[in-house]
């Protein structure tokens, strides 16, 4: 893995935790991905983009959310170093995104294009185990979102997040944490403040 640059360390790392894969195997899907460093809230995918890029995160977060007509703005996934992020829904069916992708801290990412994206899970069994693996993990993360939040209040929404991703609060402002938990962000200041 040294003899791969830096700025794919991070990927290599999250693939050969998952599988065993030789180095030339490694190397070349490493290869698809191209480095991108974006600013403090630089929209990657606009809302009536269609998304062709899956982005990997080596440094920085990213969300997506929505804006509704009143203009407020409800944050549906936060995606932090480790973790894949794009419009998932857009990167498929290839239709407008309908929701933004933003950079929420200045972060260094990973990009690959959707044709390559594809190729990689068509020729290659671990690339395609790793795609699985990221549908069925944003699958089950929205329904404990969804499901889970219903019938919590919002103290308990605040230990969930804390739960499930420690640093999110740390991390992320008020306002967007709030969009994320359903509540607002003077409710989302008391619940803190209680634990």
């Amino acid at each position: 893995m040294n003899e791969l640059p830096v700025i794919h360390q991070s990927l290599a790392s999250y693939i050969l935790r998952r599988f065993k894969v030789d180095h030339e195997k490694l190397k070349n899907i490493c290869s698809y991905f191209q480095p991108l460093k974006v600013h403090r809230k630089q929209v990657l995918i606009d809302y009536h983009e269609t998304c062709k890029v899956y982005y990997f995160i080596n440094a920085g977060c990213l969300r997506l959310f929505t804006i509704n007509n009143a203009g407020i703005e409800t944050s549906r996934y936060f995606a932090f170093e480790g973790m894949f992020a794009t419009a998932l829904p857009s990167f498929i069916d290839q239709k407008p995104a309908l929701e933004y992708l933003q950079a929420v801290e200045k972060s260094e990412l990973l990009v690959i294009s959707r044709k390559d994206f594809y190729q990689l899970v068509d020729t290659t069994p671990e690339f395609s185990h790793i795609y699985r693996e990221i549908l069925e993990l944003g699958f089950v993360n929205a329904q404990k979102r969804i499901y889970g939040f219903q019938g919590l209040d919002a103290l308990e929404k605040v230990k969930w997040v804390i739960e499930s991703q420690p640093n999110f609060l740390l991390r992320v402002s008020n306002k967007m944490a709030a969009s994320y938990l359903g509540i607002s962000p003077s409710t989302l200041s008391r619940a803190k403040s209680k634990l």
